[in-house]
């Protein structure tokens, strides 16, 4: 991947040009999409917390709707954080779910305020699987067997409320479901999907990657199951398949899509048999959904590195010891039987037959990298996430070429109290302008013409 340098930029690329999902359904008028950003912003449904009896629902107000709102454009895309489809699947404080009237009520503020803007909305419904404690659920973790974390020291990186130190993971060691309890866990997700696309949402992603549930079910290393979910590739495939038949059928498949990480390593999800696992999922979501409304992949760079500008001309290799030790780096690249692994063989699957998937990608595009992606037929759509909380505005930044704010990444994850902070309170370049005005300041930048040249403004 890397930018080509005569890639055209602005608005003469194909970042804005016009995209069919949902099998035609819906024409997105550009290709610059808000990526699924937990933010914890939530309203507790019980306004006392306490060691004993913890909150742990909650549900969107009209804070979360303005934050999607100013990120809405006029035929653009975006999907939402990840919505917990019931109480035993909640990862983190702060999320709002879709289980309860109230939640479904406030998700309904939010789809109203991107379609008064002009903009779609999918729901992507997330199962932190094993990946949860016990005080945040008040059951014990789900996980498609009793394996426990790694490391003995691993922590939940949200301490519960009263407690004095980090909580390790193994504290709360995580259970078997039964397959009566996985039949039950996919009923779960069905009944979130439909009351998402009640509410107003126009497609529901499920979250398959970032070693959550379905990737738990997928890696060797979580899944040492010997019955029909584990085993082998193909029986570790069979939980998310099943998922994504049942959804399918509840909410018609062009309504339906699918987030994965292949390259994983993601809370510990370290399986291996990558090639013929994920290959196989793949091979047989597409044969099972061909009118999928798009797939999403993340890229293999670090989630970790201080800032976005990476530098998209390293090797595949050299990416990935930006990403792990060099230990790590070795075993994995071994796990998939590759030196250079890339998502072209997944760009592949979703190409073939009559109707290619639209095919998404995320991870670390910014203002310098995003040109001439599209144009090389790798994707068709760029998901931009960091960038995007502190640039409500993202899409006219990368059209017009107007500077991009660096984000805060100690206000990502809530909850806070003062929630507005970070959240809602980012101005566009507009805003920055007219601010810049009234203090006597004048702010003069070279912007992109659809010509392709630059021009002060």
């Amino acid at each position: 991947m890397g930018s080509i340098i005569d890639a055209p930029k602005g608005p003469a690329s194909k970042l804005f040009t016009p995209l069919d999902i949902a099998n035609g359904n819906i024409t997105l008028k550009h290709r610059v999409v808000l990526a699924p950003l937990t933010r914890n912003r939530g309203v507790p449904l019980s306004t006392e917390s306490t060691p004993e009896k913890p909150n742990r629902i909650w549900f969107p107000d009209d804070v979360v709707a303005e934050h999607y709102r100013q990120r809405t454009t006029d035929g653009g895309l975006l999907i939402s954080e990840g919505l917990p489809p019931s109480l035993e699947s909640n990862g983190m404080p702060g999320v709002p779910g879709i289980f309860i009237p109230e939640q479904a009520a406030g998700w309904k503020k939010v789809t109203d305020a991107v379609h008064a803007a002009g903009g779609y909305i999918y729901a992507q419904i997330w199962h932190a699987g094993r990946t949860t404690i016990t005080p945040f659920t008040g059951t014990p973790a789900v996980s498609p067997s009793a394996v426990l974390w790694d490391d003995p020291d691993e922590c939940y990186p949200y301490p519960p409320v009263g407690a004095d130190k980090p909580v390790k993971f193994r504290e709360y060691p995580p259970i078997e479901l039964s397959v009566e309890h996985i039949k039950r866990t996919i009923g779960d997700y069905v009944k979130a999907a439909k009351t998402a696309m009640e509410v107003g949402f126009d497609g529901v992603e499920i979250h398959g990657g970032n070693g959550y549930l379905p990737e738990q079910f997928l890696s060797s290393n979580i899944n040492k199951r010997t019955d029909e979910y584990g085993g082998s590739p193909e029986k570790r495939c069979k939980f998310v398949l099943e998922l994504m038949a049942e959804v399918a059928s509840a909410i018609g498949e062009e309504n339906l899509a699918i987030r994965l990480s292949p390259f994983g390593l993601f809370n510990q999800a370290r399986g291996e048999q990558r090639v013929e696992t994920w290959g196989h999922l793949c091979r047989e979501i597409k044969k099972n959904h061909p009118t999928l409304s798009y797939v999403s992949f993340l890229e293999p760079v670090s989630t970790l590195l201080p800032t976005s500008r990476q530098n998209w001309s390293l090797t595949n290799t050299q990416r990935y010891e930006q990403l792990f030790s060099a230990e790590q780096k070795d075993k994995f690249l071994q796990s998939w039987g590759l030196l250079n692994v890339d998502l072209s063989m997944f760009r592949d699957i979703f190409n073939a037959g009559p109707k290619p998937t639209p095919f998404f990608s995320a991870g670390g595009w910014d203002d310098g990298n995003s040109w001439g992606v599209l144009e090389s037929g790798k994707y068709d759509a760029l998901l931009y996430g960091r960038l995007f909380t502190s640039n409500p505005d993202m899409k006219e930044r990368l059209e017009k070429g107007y500077p991009l704010k660096m984000y805060d990444r100690s206000r990502f994850y809530g909850p806070f109290p003062d929630r507005e902070v970070a959240y809602t309170d980012y101005p566009t370049w507009k805003e920055e302008v007219q601010r810049a005005a009234k203090q006597g300041k004048k702010v003069e930048v070279e912007v992109v013409g659809h010509g392709g040249q630059r021009v002060k403004q």
